[in-house]
C-alpha cells in the first residue's frame, strides 16, 4: 500500500512538470538572471558604472538633476532611481516631441554619463520575469497571472518530492552523488541533492510567488494595498494674476521629507506629474527586510509640507508582506552577497527543472517501452505455442 501511494506521488510530482515545464523553466532562468541584471549592467555597460577614483562623498540629489537639466535643455524631470553605490544614479526627464529618457549620471562627479532612450536590461529582464511581456489590460496581465501561477507549481513540487525522497535529511548529512554509475543514476541523484538541498529557497521563491499570484488578483479588481494620499487641496495652489509661481525645488522638498522621517535615505523620487499631484519620496532604513519603497513622504509641491507618510510601523499585515516580498523573492535583503546566494540557488531550481523534467521522460518512456517489448515477448510465446499444438 506504501509503495503504491508513493507511485502516485511520483506521478503527481510528474504531472506537476509536464504541462507547464517549458514555462515554469524559462520563468526559473529570467528570474536568476533578473536578480544580477544590476551587476550584469555594471560589466556590460561602462556608462552604468559609477566610477569615484578621487573617493569623493556622494554628491546631493538636486545637483545631479541639475546636471541633466544642463546637459538637456527644456527636459522635463520625472524621477529619480538611485542604486547600488557601484551603479549610476538613473533620471528619468521628457522633453516635448521626444519619447520618456534616462540619464546617466554619476553620483560622485555628477557627469552625465550616457542618456538612454529605450527598454533597459534591467528593466527587460524584470518585464520577461514578471509577465513574459504580455500586454497589460488596465490592470491585469495575463502573462502576470501566467508567471504568479508557478508558484503553485514550485510549492507542489517541493512538497511532492518531500514525499517520494525518503529520508530525505540523509542528504545533508550523507549527499550522494553517483559519477560512475551512469547519466540516469547522476541525474536522479543530481535532483534529489539539489532539491533536499534547495527546500528552504522553494519555500521562499514559491510563497513569494504566491503573493504575487494574490496581488494580480487585488490589481485586477481595483483593491489597493495602500489609499492614496488626497491631492493638494484647492487652497494650497497658488493665486496670482500674470506670471504663474514656481513650486517649490527638490533641495527642499527633500529637506521636508528629511524633518518628517529622518532615519529614510532616499532611493526613489517621483516628481508631480500635475499642479495638484505632490513630490513622492520614498526610501528605506536599516530594515533589512523591508523593500526600498517601505518609507514614503508625500510633499506639497506649494507649501513644502508634508502631507503624509507611510513607514513599516504604520503597515499592516498586507502592506507589511507586499514590502517584504520583493526583497525575500530577489535577494535584495543583504546586498550582492545574498544576491549571488539567490543566483547561485537559482542556477540550482533552473536545473532542477531540466533534469526533473529528463528523469520523467526516461521513467515514462522507458516503462513504456518496456512494457511494450514484454507485450511483444509475450505474443511471441503465444503464437508459438499456437503453432505447436496446430501442428501437433
Amino acid at each position: 500500500m506504501a509503495i503504491a501511494n508513493r507511485k502516485r506521488w511520483f506521478q503527481v510530482h510528474g504531472w506537476l512538470s509536464l504541462p507547464v515545464w517549458a514555462v515554469f523553466c524559462f520563468v526559473c532562468v529570467t528570474g536568476t538572471i533578473a536578480v544580477i541584471s544590476h551587476e550584469l549592467t555594471w560589466l556590460t555597460n561602462p556608462a552604468a558604472r559609477a566610477t569615484n577614483p578621487d573617493d569623493r562623498p556622494a554628491q546631493p540629489l538636486p545637483v545631479l538633476v541639475d546636471a541633466v537639466r544642463d546637459a538637456v535643455p527644456g527636459a522635463q524631470i520625472r524621477q529619480v532611481m538611485v542604486f547600488e553605490p557601484y551603479l549610476v544614479t538613473a533620471i528619468g526627464f521628457s522633453v516635448p516631441g521626444k519619447p520618456p529618457a534616462l540619464a546617466y549620471v554619476n553620483p560622485y562627479t555628477a557627469e552625465v554619463q550616457a542618456i538612454n532612450e529605450g527598454l533597459t536590461f534591467i528593466g527587460f529582464m524584470r518585464s520577461l520575469h514578471g509577465w513574459l511581456l504580455f500586454p497589460w489590460h488596465h490592470s491585469w496581465s495575463l502573462g502576470y497571472y501566467l508567471v504568479a501561477a508557478m508558484s503553485l507549481v514550485t510549492l507542489g513540487a517541493m512538497t511532492t518530492g518531500v514525499v517520494i525522497y525518503k529520508r530525505f535529511w540523509r542528504a545533508y548529512t550523507r549527499p550522494q552523488l553517483r559519477v560512475g554509475a551512469g547519466a540516469r543514476v547522476l541525474l536522479g541523484d543530481f535532483h534529489r541533492l539539489a532539491g533536499a538541498w534547495s527546500l528552504w529557497f522553494l519555500l521562499v521563491i514559491g510563497l513569494t510567488g504566491l503573493w504575487y499570484l494574490v496581488q494580480a488578483m487585488l490589481w485586477h479588481n481595483e483593491v489597493h494595498v495602500w489609499d492614496e494620499p488626497a491631492l493638494v487641496a484647492g487652497q494650497d495652489l497658488p493665486q496670482a494674476v500674470g506670471t504663474p509661481p514656481e513650486p517649490i525645488g527638490l533641495e527642499r522638498a527633500l529637506g521636508a521629507a528629511n524633518a518628517a522621517l529622518p532615519e529614510m535615505r532616499p532611493r526613489w523620487i517621483s516628481f508631480p506629474e500635475h499642479n495638484r499631484a505632490h513630490f513622492s519620496i520614498a526610501g528605506t532604513s536599516d530594515n533589512f527586510l523591508y523593500d526600498q519603497y517601505s518609507m514614503r513622504a508625500f510633499v506639497n509641491p506649494w507649501t513644502g509640507a508634508v502631507d503624509a507618510t507611510r513607514t513599516p510601523a504604520d503597515m499592516n499585515a498586507l502592506q507589511t508582506i507586499a514590502h517584504i516580498a520583493d526583497p525575500l523573492h530577489y535577494g535584495t535583503l543583504g546586498g550582492i552577497w545574498t544576491k549571488l546566494i539567490w543566483f547561485v540557488f537559482g542556477l540550482l531550481l533552473s536545473t532542477m527543472s531540466i533534469t526533473g523534467f529528463v528523469i520523467w521522460r526516461k521513467r515514462t518512456f522507458g516503462a513504456a517501452t518496456r512494457d511494450g517489448r514484454v507485450k511483444e515477448a509475450g505474443g511471441e510465446v503465444t503464437a508459438r505455442s499456437g503453432s505447436t499444438l496446430e501442428n501437433a
